[in-house]
């Protein structure tokens, strides 16, 4: 049966669809920043796709019969012309385009004692459509409706001329229907827009003169009363909230019985003239804790009975200074220092300089303690528990679980230090034995592995369960608590002392060797910023107190200066060295191991084999444990 589409288009052939029921009719006109557009449609009645077919290139045309273009229509139809400069509209190339000109003028006043008014105005020029604006800003208190004086829109100059931009400079004037404006100055902006677009040279910027009316309402108020002027006590609450003068105090009671030297801080409230003297704490004085001596309250010069408190006249912040007594309802108190900011105070307000303001010493009054406490004597471990359980059952009454470093735990989780090692035994048969050590960081445990070897008569597997291990000499009763196998301690050819085992490390996973140079690297940068600030970082610190044979062995400063002595005194190690390497050199590329050997000949023990490791670390290459003779071979040669 014939489609729709292969009968004729003539009267009586054309058939309705009677399976189709949407008719409408897609969206043709649409509007882009404001401008309508009309886009080619691509949908018919009803939404139906319309299949556009593509346009004919004539050249492809031609070139598809086997048609020389050039010979049809000859050479000039294929030259290129000019592309004609693209036309902008001035609201495109003038977008956001603003000149501001600073201008005044003056408003006449009748009937008033001020000839006329000084109103400063802003001018702005929009390039895009030559329009005008002017607006006053706003000044508070004015009485003058201000802002907006001329909408955006072209001021004409004359019958037949609107304002242009070239009718503008500084130093001008300017007449907008019939008011006239004094431009004074520019912006930075519109000096540079009208040199280099306009090339027009600015006149000298001018002042906006003194409107004198308004100078003389804005001279300050005098009072014309003889009488003393108030306290205004919130002008004052204001000035002196939260601002207090500490005072260090010494209270010498020692001429009475029983009597002694105290120390007190009393704080002076400048916001009402109230004072407070509070008693400085020592441990185990057998005194109760009553810290408040003197509750806030202003304080008399002289005491002799309950009346004087109202009575008599009372102390300010001028009669304190460093080295005066003052009387505390009986009680004679030497100040001996203040804190900074009472200096500050005393330095601004009464002009005393800081050499008078030195704080008297306090070992003149108050002899310091001779006799130190004594450290509590912990008994030895007992067997029960972990050691820091057995420890907490003599610290407390009440028994806590030990604290754990879990900062430590998280940072180092999953963090594991592997070496090789061999069993150091008077058994031959324990020789050939090859561990594997697993330091974990996260808890400074240690398990022991051994890989099974074939006829080796063995069984490997697990050796030693995780646990810490004690350092030799030292155990679990010490007075000073059991110390244990550290980071610090663990390096290629290192001997460990394992329940009465000798294991030496062989070697170690690159994890090892880039943790521990990493270390090093931080400890260096914490020492350089803590010399330059004059303190010492907690990961400075921790580092710095271990001192470890480790992270010495990892520096690699440290290892070329000490390689350095040793080739100044023996200068044939270089060629032995690369007489027994040279051997081994396959495209400029040696294993790690056979250099390492040869180190192990050349250099004895000058250098240990995890000095070593760090030296060859320095020349490798991209692949792993591969060292670069050229490389080397140079390094050694700069050494001097």
């Amino acid at each position: 049966m014939a489609t729709h589409e292969a009968i004729p288009f003539l009267p009586g052939n054309t058939f309705r669809d009677v399976t189709k029921t949407d008719y409408r009719k897609p969206h043709s006109l649409g509007y882009k920043n404001g401008y309508p557009i009309q886009p080619q449609p691509i949908l018919g009645i009803g939404l139906d796709p319309i299949q556009l077919d593509p346009p004919i290139d004539p050249e492809s045309l031609l070139h598809q019969i086997d048609a020389d273009p050039a010979i049809t229509y000859g050479y000039k139809q294929f030259h290129f012309l000019p592309a004609a400069q693209r036309f902008l509209p001035a609201h495109v190339v003038f977008d956001k385009v603003v000149l501001r000109f600073d201008a005044y003028f003056k408003q006449t006043v009748h009937e008033s004692t001020e000839q006329y008014h000084l109103r400063k105005v802003k001018i702005y020029y929009f390039p895009e459509d030559d329009s005008i604006s002017v607006v006053e800003p706003p000044v508070e208190n004015s009485g003058i409706p201000q802002g907006v004086l001329i909408k955006r829109q072209r001021l004409p100059k004359n019958s037949q001329d609107f304002y242009l931009l070239k009718d503008f400079n500084v130093g001008i004037n300017v007449t907008f229907y019939g008011k006239t404006f004094r431009i004074v100055s520019c912006d930075k902006f519109t000096q540079r827009y009208l040199k280099e677009t306009e090339n027009i040279d600015l006149n000298p910027f001018e002042t906006v003169p003194t409107d004198l009316y308004q100078a003389f309402r804005n001279r300050p108020l005098r009072n014309p009363s003889l009488a003393p002027a108030k306290e205004d006590k919130l002008r004052r609450f204001l000035e002196n909230d939260r601002k207090v003068l500490r005072f260090f105090c010494i209270w010498d009671d020692r001429d009475s019985m029983f009597g002694e030297a105290r120390e007190f801080v009393l704080h002076y409230y400048l916001v009402d003239d109230c004072v407070e003297v509070r008693e400085v704490r020592r441990p185990n004085n057998g005194r109760d804790p009553f810290p408040i001596l003197l509750k806030r309250q202003r304080l008399p010069k002289s005491f002799w009975e309950l009346s004087d408190v109202n009575d008599s006249s009372k102390y300010t912040w001028k009669d304190f200074k460093i080295g005066g007594v003052i009387n505390v309802l009986g009680r004679r108190f030497l100040i001996r220092d203040c804190d900074d900011y009472t200096k500050r105070f005393y330095a601004d307000n009464s002009q005393t300089p800081y050499s008078e303001m030195q704080a008297l010493p306090i070992d003149t009054y108050i002899p310091p303690l001779t006799t130190m406490p004594t450290e509590p004597e912990i008994p030895p471990y007992n067997g029960y528990g972990s050691v820091e359980d057995s420890l907490g059952s003599c610290k407390y009454l009440v028994l806590k679980p030990p604290k754990k470093d879990f900062i430590k735990m998280l940072e180092n989780e999953h963090k594991v230090l592997r070496f090789v090692a061999r069993m150091e035994s008077k058994h031959k048969e324990d020789g050939n034995r090859r561990f594997v050590i697993s330091y974990r960081l996260a808890d400074d445990t240690m398990t022991i592995y051994e890989p099974p070897q074939r006829n080796a008569g063995i069984l490997g597997g697990k050796f030693m369960e995780r646990t810490r291990v004690l350092k030799p000499g030292s155990s679990l009763s010490s007075s000073n608590g059991p110390i244990y196998y550290d980071v610090a301690d663990l390096y290629v050819g290192a001997t460990l002392d394992v329940f009465k085992h000798h294991f030496v490390l062989l070697d170690a996973d690159e994890f090892v060797f880039n943790y521990l140079e990493h270390l090093v690297g931080n400890a260096t940068i914490a020492a350089a910023g803590n010399d330059a600030n004059g303190g010492t970082g907690s990961g400075g610190r921790e580092l710095a107190s271990k001192k470890g044979a480790a992270f010495e062995m990892s520096n690699q400063r440290v290892v070329l200066t000490k390689l350095r002595d040793i080739l100044v005194t023996n200068p044939s190690y270089k060629g032995i060295l690369d007489a027994k390497i040279r051997n081994y050199c396959f495209n400029g590329v040696i294993d790690r191991k056979h250099v390492l050997e040869a180190c192990k000949n050349v250099f004895g023990s000058a250098l240990t084999e995890h000095e070593m490791v760090t030296l060859l670390r320095m020349f490798e290459t991209t692949e792993m444990r591969k060292v670069d003779y050229n490389q080397l071979v140079k390094g050694l040669a700069n050494l001097k």
